[in-house]
């Protein structure tokens, strides 16, 4: 099924944030892990989240309306990313505020780079998630890298991590769209 998406806003600050009460689904992960991509494989339309090798390329909250029905919010990566340090700690609280107060805040999708797995940070994300109650969903992207059936077997032994099986995803070759779909969907009828 094709999406409509449009861009409607970068946020640095929640008095830019949406006011319209549509649901949103939220892309979290570390830097460079590949949300952006994700988003624009998700909606089939090549850079509309805005992609970058280099860490730290969100830098403010983004809104994409989608379908004039939900959102999709890219938020900055956390992690290595080469900005200064308050900078760093601005997008810490807006994020923070963000996932705190946002009552539109439907699903968060944690994601993980496939090749990584799990690291302190995407952990510290998933127990706040947990302890707020917020329902969240697990990608791991860039399983195309992943070359020899062992490399598989092993990221996916390391990504198991709790009650929740992590969705694989490639932009490359568009595996897990489908089924990413779905999950957002389901949350959003459930709503």
């Amino acid at each position: 099924m094709k999406h409509t998406a449009e861009f409607v806003i970068s946020a640095a600050d929640e008095s830019q944030f949406p006011r319209d009460g549509l649901p949103e689904t939220a892309f979290l992960g570390r830097s460079n892990v590949g949300k952006s991509s994700l988003i624009n494989r998700l909606l089939g339309v090549k850079g509309l989240a805005f992609t970058s090798a280099r860490p730290g390329c969100t830098q403010t909250i983004n809104f994409y309306r989608i379908d004039g029905a939900f959102y999709f919010v890219d938020l900055p990566g956390y992690g290595y990313a080469e900005v200064s340090r308050d900078t760093s700690h601005a997008w810490k609280q807006l994020i923070d505020s963000y996932l705190k107060a946002r009552q539109t805040l439907d699903l968060s999708v944690i994601v993980l780079d496939a090749r990584r797995g799990w690291m302190e940070k995407d952990i510290e994300l998933k127990s706040w998630l947990q302890f707020h109650h917020r329902q969240y969903l697990v990608v791991a992207t860039k399983v195309d890298k992943l070359k020899t059936q062992s490399e598989r077997q092993r990221s996916l032994q390391s990504l198991r991590q709790g009650e929740q099986e992590p969705l694989l995803f490639s932009a490359e070759t568009g595996r897990g769209v489908r089924e990413i779909w779905q999950a957002i969907s389901k949350t959003h009828h459930n709503r």
